[in-house]
């Protein structure tokens, strides 16, 4: 019985790679994303804080004009942080769309190789199963004429 070696296994085999290489493109795409979601919050935490000093600086009794023109400027930065944040992961998203979609595409090709390759398998075995049958049959028939003759 001969054994089965799929002609396209090269072919095969760099299809995966390429589809490992944009599986870990994606995921990269990911970590960005949830670093910046990171650092969003960290903003959105130091601006809260700072609002609650505002709040603190502006209670009744003496107005420090300093330290709120201080935090208005450091909020102003925030934001403006924020801001450059928010652009970035819609970038990111928009990023990992297009490798989501590239790793979908890799995903297909290797399918359709796998697919051909079980096909093939199966055709191989199935004829196989059919020479080993014939030569089933052929040995019965020898035996069976051996047996007539005796």
């Amino acid at each position: 019985m001969s054994t089965f070696k799929f002609r396209l296994a090269t072919l095969l085999r760099l299809r995966e790679s390429a589809r490992d290489q944009r599986r870990s493109r994606l995921a990269e795409a990911f970590h960005a994303e949830q670093v910046i979601l990171e650092q969003r919050e960290s903003v959105a935490a130091k601006l809260a804080d700072l609002l609650d000093d505002c709040r603190e600086a502006a209670r009744p009794g003496e107005l420090d004009l300093d330290r709120l023109l201080v935090s208005r400027r450091y909020e102003a930065t925030l934001r403006m942080e924020d801001h450059d944040l928010a652009e970035k992961q819609e970038a990111i998203r928009g990023e990992i769309d297009r490798r989501r979609e590239a790793l979908v595409e890799a995903n297909r090709s290797v399918r359709v190789l796998e697919l051909l390759r079980e096909r093939q398998q199966r055709a191989h075995l199935e004829k196989e199963a059919r020479l080993e049958t014939r030569q089933l049959d052929e040995v019965g028939q020898r035996r069976g004429a051996g047996e007539g003759d005796g």
